[in-house]
C-alpha cells in the first residue's frame, strides 16, 4: 500500500491490520478448502462415520464449518482491501471491526466443526455453542465496516 496525500494517510497501523487480515484470510481459505477436499474424499470413499444416516448431523456441521470458514476467509481478504479504500477510517471503530472479524473467523467454523465431532441423539456437540457469539462478532464487524463506507468522503 502506498502513502496517500491529503487527509487519509495509509499509516503503519493500517498496513499491519491489512496484512493481518490478508494473511488470516488466505491461510484460512487454504485450510477450509482443504477441509472441503477431505469431506469430498470421505464422501467418495463412502466413510460410514460421515455418510451413515445416523451421521447426518455430523455431515451437516462439518459442511457448515467448511462453507462458513471459506466465506469468512474471503471476507477477511475483502476487509484488508477495504482498508485501502477507506483511508479516513481509523481509531477504535476500525480496531473493533478487525478484532470482531478475526474472532468470527475463529469461532463460527470451529463451533460447527466441534459440534460435529460428538453427536448425541442427532444433536450436535457443545462446540456448536461457539457459533452464536461468533455470529454476533461478524454482525458487529460488518456493521462497523458498512458504517465506515457511509461515513467516507467520496
Amino acid at each position: 500500500m502506498s502513502r496517500r496525500t491529503g487527509g487519509g494517510k495509509v499509516t503503519p497501523g493500517r498496513r499491519k491490520t491489512a496484512r493481518r487480515h490478508l494473511r488470516a484470510g488466505w491461510w484460512c481459505l487454504l485450510v477450509f478448502l482443504t477441509l472441503g477436499f477431505v469431506l469430498e474424499t470421505l464422501h467418495g470413499f463412502k466413510a460410514g462415520f460421515y455418510l451413515d444416516v445416523s451421521s447426518s448431523t455430523r455431515r451437516l456441521m462439518w459442511t457448515l464449518a467448511h462453507a462458513h470458514g471459506a466465506l469468512f476467509s474471503v471476507l477477511n481478504v475483502l476487509f484488508a482491501l477495504s482498508l485501502r479504500a477507506l483511508p479516513e477510517w481509523s481509531g477504535e471503530s476500525r480496531t473493533l471491526a478487525s478484532r470482531c472479524l478475526l474472532g468470527a473467523l475463529a469461532l463460527v467454523p470451529l463451533g460447527f466443526f466441534l459440534g460435529g465431532i460428538s453427536i448425541r441423539g442427532g444433536d450436535p456437540g457443545l462446540g456448536v455453542l461457539l457459533v452464536p457469539p461468533g455470529a454476533v462478532l461478524l454482525f458487529v464487524a460488518v456493521y462497523l465496516t458498512a458504517r465506515a463506507t457511509r461515513d467516507s468522503v467520496p
